[in-house]
């Protein structure tokens, strides 16, 4: 009977702290929609003299299959100064070789267009012409020997970015063509720091294609709650676009974490969120690559959770903060939730087995039912705001909505193994002793992937 007690109140618990998560998340990102709409209606055409240069790095191991398509989409984008700066950590394969062909080949598609000659105030400067406005490119190649990411992208930085912003892509990924002109306006605001882009799975009808397409979804739709409230603590490291004076500001990326884009992410915000922003933006828009295979999400997820309390064991002084630099809800919510819901996973198995037991108890599904339902009406009110799908893309998304309760324990899954292999490398989460020095890309699928 005692232990019936404690298992309905478990169940209690981590019913109403998911119910009022949910409830946070809907409204928080009905809110933001209708700023971003109202932002919309007020935004003016921006005056071509502000167009400051931005860094695109590409960081890149073994990626031979998709780099060409990574460059290619940033080379599309519509905003017209940007520098390319692409490092292969010791790539082994045709990596460097398709890059070179790449660099080659835009080379000289440019020679073949006559450039014009524009007076500057440090004299005369050459440039080419897309539908009258002028256009910067530049694409540099940089060699260095495996060192890992955090390596890779601190190399660019420190030695060959000149951007005052500068974005991060995967060599994996791609970005939307307006990504970039649309990043732009969100440093309008001088107390930004930092923006989180709009990630995107490319499609893929497999069960784990599915499934990591709908997570990020539903994840990156409740970043614009964080943004709302102003507790945005983590940027992934796809198409994240930062003040290169923030990041020279906290020494750039570290290199004993698993997971250098959150380290980075967390560390500005240690600096004071209220001064140094971190904000999600619905219309930087990229995509990238789910893993193929049920042992790779295995590592690549006990990576991201490995990382992420690597970190927030390290920034713990935001958790309760007092000091005036840090937003009440970095510090009195989202920084308690992040340790929280570790523990609400690790509950999860037992709340779920007092739900069976009642349904079998009580021959009745109702509360199987229950949670089935609102997790569908859930998903389709994701599907159906969301501003890159087409309304054929939403209907073809919301045909797998009746399923995916089911395929979602499958992450739940991997993601209570992930924390179970945290507990046991326990010190690695507060030592920092897992710094990773070298990487592994997992197979890529390559071929063609499009905007729905």
């Amino acid at each position: 009977m005692i232990l019936l007690s404690i298992l309905f109140y478990i169940f209690i618990v981590v019913g109403m702290i998911h119910l009022v998560h949910f409830a946070l998340f809907l409204v928080g990102a009905n809110v933001y929609d209708i700023k971003a709409f109202q932002s919309r209606l007020k935004a003016k055409p921006r005056d071509p003299a502000k167009r400051p240069l931005v860094s695109v790095l590409i960081p890149a191991y073994n990626e031979e299959s998709v780099i060409e398509r990574s460059l290619q989409s940033v080379w599309n984008n519509t905003y017209p100064n940007i520098e390319m700066i692409v490092v292969s950590d010791g790539s082994t394969d045709g990596t460097v070789a398709s890059i070179n062909k790449f660099i080659d080949s835009r080379t000289k598609s440019y020679r073949q267009v006559q450039p014009k000659i524009v007076r500057t105030k440090n004299g005369l400067k050459r440039v080419w012409q897309r539908g009258g406005t002028p256009i910067n490119r530049r694409i540099k190649l940089v060699q260095q020997r495996n060192g890992g990411k955090a390596s890779a992208l601190n190399r660019a930085l420190r030695y060959h970015a000149r951007g005052e912003l500068v974005m991060t892509l995967d060599a994996d990924s791609l970005l939307h063509r307006k990504a970039i002109a649309n990043v732009i306006k969100y440093f309008d605001d001088p107390s930004v720091a930092g923006v989180a882009a709009n990630v995107r799975i490319i499609e893929k009808a497999r069960v784990l294609g599915i499934l990591q397409r709908f997570e990020h979804m539903v994840g990156y739709r409740s970043k614009k709650f964080f943004t709302i409230i102003n507790s945005e603590l983590i940027i992934g490291g796809v198409a994240s676009t930062y003040r290169r004076k923030i990041l020279q500001k906290v020494n750039f990326y570290d290199t004993d974490t698993v997971t250098e884009d959150i380290g980075l992410s967390m560390k500005i915000a240690a600096l004071g969120n209220k001064k140094n922003r971190l904000v999600y933006a619905y219309d930087v828009a990229a995509m990238t690559e789910g893993v193929g295979d049920f042992s790779t999400l295995l590592r690549q997820r006990y990576r991201w959770k490995l990382g992420n309390l690597q970190n927030l064991f390290r920034y713990q002084k935001m958790l309760f903060s007092r000091n005036s630099k840090y937003s009440k809800s970095l510090s009195w919510y989202r920084m308690p939730m992040a340790f929280i819901g570790e523990i609400l996973l690790l509950l999860e198995p037992i709340s779920l087995g007092y739900v069976l037991y009642l349904s079998i108890h009580y021959f009745s599904l109702a509360l199987i039912l229950a949670a089935y339902i609102s997790i569908t009406i859930y998903l389709l009110m994701v599907i159906w705001p969301d501003e890159h799908m087409t309304i054929g893309g939403k209907l073809r998304a919301s045909l797998y909505v009746p399923f995916l309760y089911f395929i979602f324990y499958i992450m739940n899954a991997v993601q209570l193994i992930s924390v179970l292999r945290c507990i046991k490398n326990h010190r690695t989460v507060t030592g920092f002793s897992a710094g990773h020095t070298s990487w592994i890309s997992p197979k890529r699928a390559g071929g063609n992937a499009t905007f729905s």
